[in-house]
Formats: structure tokens, C-alpha cells, sequence
């Protein structure tokens, strides 16, 4: 008789995809709505976009129980913030605190991969991209998740930012009107659902500008 081994893990992989572009005046951040484990779908209806403040948006795959967590520990760490400074925090600060916040448990990371958008002290739009331990970087547009690898191609293909070697330093936002921004979000959600288990049901969209956010879903494939 073969000896059985019981495998337990801290972690599970709820998979999604999540994608941000950063424009001239606005932000779109957007995640598909899907929560799964394995090849079970949990619910077809879980938003993996958080408002921190109120011109900074996280969208976030992974385990969602770690990103439950660390979502409850950045409003802990913005309220404390509020009270000390009478203002919210900025994107850019949001930002450096997330990149502090997973740092500090990089002896057990939060299994969370998260892209954060928003607006910056001008009105700009900006994105920051992260791995699981803190490590991050300002970018034009992102793609987080398990629909990432079908979603980057198409988004550098159609974006291409500068490179951030080049002197001076170019603009990361990228040229896209904020509907043409919209449509190519819808566009490549539709594309990564065709070919990832992993997305699917509905993509959830939430814009940032001037005017406040305002969201905005489209069904994708149920199957």
C-alpha cells in the first residue's frame, strides 16, 4: 500500500485578471468578476476592485482571503493617515504605503497581485504595478491575474510605452481618449475569457477623472 501524504497550503489562487490604463485627465482600472478554485466557480459575482481613497483604486488576483486582509489593513493605515494630516492620501503615497504594507510580510507574503490606478496632485492619470512582496513600478498600463499572460501583448502592442531607461524621462500615460481606453479594456477582457478558465461572467470597469469615479460592467462568457 502507497504511503499517502496530506498536502496542506496557507494559500489558494482564486484567479481573475485585472487590468489598468492611465491616461492625460482619467484612470481606468477593471477586473473581471469570477471567483474560482480549482475548477469550481465560487461565485460569478465577487468585485476585486477597492476604493482606498478618493482618487486612488486597487484591483487585486490572487488569494482573495489575503486580499481581503490587506485591503482592511490599508484603510486601517489611510484612516490613521486622515486623522494625522486632515487630508486623503494621494495616489503616489497610496501607492509607496501599499509597497511598505506588502514588504513588511515578505516573510509570508499576502498572496495578492495587485495594479493600482488613480490620479496624481496634477489631475494625471498614473499606475503602479506590484508583485506579491512589494517590489513596484509606475507604468502607462498593467495587467495583473491569471488572465495577465493573454492580456500584456495585446496592451503592448496597442500602448507601447517608453522605456523608463530612456533620458529624459518620457510620460508613462498613454494617448487613448477615455472611451477609446473603455473600449480596449472590453476588448481584451473578451479575448483573455476565450482562452482562460479563470475570467469570465462580467468585467466590472471604474473610471477615475475629474468629475468623481463612476463604473460600469459588461457580460463576458459564462462558460
Amino acid at each position: 500500500m502507497t504511503k499517502q501524504q496530506a498536502n496542506w497550503s496557507p494559500y489558494d489562487n482564486n484567479g481573475g485578471s485585472c487590468v489598468a490604463i492611465a491616461g492625460a485627465d482619467y484612470c481606468v482600472i477593471a477586473a473581471d468578476t469570477r471567483m474560482s478554485t480549482g475548477y469550481n466557480i465560487l461565485t460569478r459575482d465577487y468585485s476585486k476592485i477597492c476604493k482606498l481613497a478618493d482618487k486612488s483604486v486597487m484591483a487585486s488576483s490572487g488569494f482573495q482571503a489575503d486580499v481581503r486582509a490587506l485591503q482592511k489593513q490599508l484603510a486601517a493605515r489611510h484612516s490613521i493617515y486622515q486623522h494625522q494630516h486632515n487630508k486623503q492620501m494621494s495616489c503616489p503615497a497610496m501607492a509607496q504605503l501599499l509597497s511598505n504594507t506588502l514588504y513588511y510580510k515578505r516573510f509570508f507574503p499576502y498572496y495578492a497581485f495587485n495594479v493600482l490606478g488613480g490620479l496624481d496632485n496634477e489631475g494625471k492619470g498614473c499606475v503602479f504595478t506590484y508583485d506579491a512582496v512589494g517590489s513596484y513600478e509606475k507604468v502607462g498600463y498593467s495587467a495583473q491575474g491569471s488572465g495577465s499572460t493573454l492580456i500584456m501583448p495585446v496592451l503592448d502592442r496597442q500602448l507601447k510605452s517608453p522605456s523608463p531607461l530612456l533620458l529624459p524621462a518620457q510620460d508613462a500615460v498613454t494617448p487613448l481618449s477615455e472611451a477609446e481606453a473603455i473600449d480596449l479594456v472590453k476588448t481584451v477582457f473578451v479575448a483573455a475569457t476565450e482562452r482562460d478558465i479563470y475570467t469570465g461572467d462580467k468585467v466590472e470597469i471604474v473610471v477615475l477623472n475629474a468629475d468623481g469615479i463612476h463604473r460600469e460592467y459588461m457580460d463576458l462568457r459564462k462558460d
